[in-house]
C-alpha cells in the first residue's frame, strides 16, 4: 500500500530558522538515515519525497462549477501553514510506515494512504 507523508509542523523541534548550523544538519541526518531504513526494510520503497518552499509561495486553485479557474496566494486556509515538505511511499502497513518515521526528527506528521484508481 502507498502513503503519503505530509510532516506538518515543527513538532518537538525548534523552527527551522530558529536551529544553529549543528542543530541542522543534525535534523538533515536524520533524513539521511531514514532513507536508508528504508532502503533496507523489505517491502518499503520510497517513492518520492520533497521539502517544500515556504507558505507564503503558495497559490490555491479553485475551479468554479462553469470551470473559472480562481487563484489565492498563500496556502490553503484549512492546511496548516508550516507545511515543510512530503515523501511518499509503498510499506506493507501502517506499522511499519509508523516504525520508520520515529527515525526523522520529532515532527508532527500525518499519514494518509492512498487509494489506487483504475479505469
Amino acid at each position: 500500500m502507498k502513503y503519503l507523508v505530509l510532516l506538518i509542523g515543527d513538532g518537538a523541534e525548534k523552527p527551522w530558522p530558529e536551529q544553529t548550523e549543528s542543530e541542522q544538519a543534525a535534523a538533515m541526518a536524520k533524513f539521511g538515515e531514514f532513507d536508508r531504513a528504508c532502503r533496507d526494510r523489505d517491502g518499503v520503497e520510497l517513492l518520492a519525497g520533497e521539502a517544500l518552499g515556504d507558505s507564503a509561495h503558495a497559490t490555491v486553485m479553485r475551479t468554479s462549477t462553469d470551470g473559472r479557474v480562481a487563484l489565492t496566494d498563500g496556502p490553503y486556509a484549512e492546511v496548516i501553514e508550516g507545511m515543510g515538505g512530503f515523501y511518499l511511499l509503498e510499506a506493507p502497513d501502517l506499522d511499519v510506515v509508523v516504525e520508520l518515521l520515529r527515525v526523522l526528527p520529532p515532527y508532527d506528521i500525518q499519514i494518509h494512504p492512498t487509494v489506487e484508481v483504475t479505469s
